[in-house]
């Protein structure tokens, strides 16, 4: 994993942290200051109190990401409608419970019919956009890490001479990315652990209003809670009551997407039980990474798929549509990265190639780095380091199979021993015998049976042979 506490990622974090404070919008202290119109959040509120019966204000605040000062204006309109009144009060002036009238049951079950959503209150289009802006790590201000602060990050890591050099350039250009190379060379886990190369953290909304209509932004599975260096930080903005509660502060998102990706995933998606619709994966990856795995093997051609986000990336915008065809602009704020086991030029003509920005060959290691590699696992799993066992897997295993010493294999076969062990009652141990299970474990060996290497049938059968053949 990338060292983010490393004194050059810190350094670049410390200047970060200065401008957390101002990431979150502040808090809003009337319906004017939400930006929103406020039979929206009457719609909202008497949804809420029709499914939950008496509502708490503190519990409304909670559920709708509402300030109290705000439902109170939202609320008192509502009594001087004759939609709610007040259940009970207590002591404090927050310690009250509303619940509906009967013209109040009536217009909420109706509000419930056109739209189900019930979640936080969204923001504004044009608050979301100016925060985006705000925000962006490619603002000339913030600090860009190049080749040198990347390969301190990486620490440890061996990903190839010149892999750490090229990284570094595309991110200090913001440019796109294709890395390439043959499965297991690592080029999935170089992407994604890039995300940890943004420094600072994000402020994400939890859904946009666009006319009358809902998208959710904010996804628990995408936008992480901050890291432990930020946490502290974050909570004290949140109990200063200071900032507006309908933006979630997180990392800086990493999405990912794979051979699943069809056109029509890239578009809204409207979620009728919810009542709103769902933004596509690239909206939710705004200000962060977003990884398009297994290029070539979509439902949708590279080329279309390439040729569907070069516009956007070069603009730094995007348009989306609703149902109806109304059609709005957001933000195309990521680090742009494919990943791909084929050849490059199978999957796109030379013109297509030149509008990536930087081509990545991410291969075999050397027999250093693998080896350093392998140690380094062994030490993190807790397994002593054979050097015979070590000159075995190179020259009998890798040798004799042709396999290339790629940067997924040593995790895995490790792995694979210590699962043997554990099944069998006893310690894990670096061996030629463990080794051997634990290879023709993991590769099939094309119609050859019991240990020993398959020399012929493995060259024939890797799909890494394959692809340095095409390539």
């Amino acid at each position: 994993m990338i060292d983010v506490e490393h004194p050059l990622a810190a350094e670049a974090a410390a200047r970060e942290r200065g401008a957390e404070t101002d990431l979150l919008p502040p808090q809003p202290r009337s319906v004017r200051d939400t930006g929103l119109e406020q039979q929206l959040l009457v719609e909202l509120v008497a949804k809420v109190v029709f499914i939950a019966g008496k509502s708490h204000l503190s519990v409304l605040s909670t559920r709708l990401r509402l300030s109290i000062n705000v439902l109170r204006e939202v609320l008192g309109f509502m009594v001087g409608e004759q939609l709610v009144e007040v259940a009970w009060r207590g002591e404090s002036d927050i310690d009250v419970q509303y619940q509906l009238t009967g013209p109040g049951k009536l217009r909420a079950a109706v509000y419930l019919e056109r739209s189900p959503y019930v979640g936080p209150a969204p923001v504004t289009l044009e608050a979301y956009c100016a925060v985006v802006g705000r925000q962006s790590w490619r603002q000339p201000e913030r600090a860009r890490l190049g080749a040198a602060q990347i390969g301190a990050a990486f620490g440890e890591q061996r990903l190839g001479a010149g892999v750490l050099e090229m990284v570094g350039a595309a991110m200090y250009s913001g440019r796109s990315m294709l890395l390439y190379g043959p499965p297991g060379g690592g080029k999935t886990t170089l992407a994604r652990q890039l995300g940890g190369l943004l420094q600072g953290l994000a402020a994400v909304p939890y859904a946009v209003v666009v006319g009358q209509e809902i998208v959710q932004i904010y996804d628990p599975l995408l936008h992480l809670a901050p890291a432990p260096q930020h946490a502290a930080h974050a909570q004290q903005m949140v109990e200063r009551r200071s900032s507006d509660i309908r933006w979630a502060l997180c990392q800086r998102p990493v999405g990912q997407i794979g051979a699943e990706l069809s056109a029509d995933m890239l578009d809204l998606r409207h979620d009728a039980f919810g009542g709103c619709y769902q933004a596509p994966p690239h909206l939710k990856a705004n200000n962060g990474i977003f990884i398009v795995d297994d290029l070539g093997r979509q439902r949708v051609a590279a080329a279309e798929l390439l040729n569907r986000f070069m516009q956007p990336l070069d603009l730094g915008l995007d348009q989306l549509s609703l149902r109806g065809g109304h059609k709005f602009t957001v933000p195309f704020d990521v680090v742009l990265v494919f990943a791909t086991n084929l050849a490059p030029h199978t999957l796109l003509d030379e013109a297509f190639l030149r509008r990536l920005g930087y081509k990545i060959h991410v291969g075999a290691l050397q027999r250093a780095d693998y080896r350093a590699l392998l140690r380094q696992q062994c030490r993190h799993a807790g397994i002593a380091c054979d050097e015979a066992a070590l000159a075995y897997l190179l020259d009998d295993l890798h040798g004799a199979s042709g396999r290339p010493l790629l940067a997924s294999y040593p995790r895995e076969l490790l792995g694979r021993i210590a699962d043997f062990a554990g099944s069998a009652g006893r310690a894990p141990h670096l061996s030629e015998g463990a080794l051997d299970q634990a290879w023709h474990s993991m590769f099939a060996a094309c119609g050859e049976a019991g240990p020993g290497p398959a020399a012929g049938a493995d060259a024939v059968c890797d799909p890494a042979n394959q692809f340095e053949a095409i390539v």
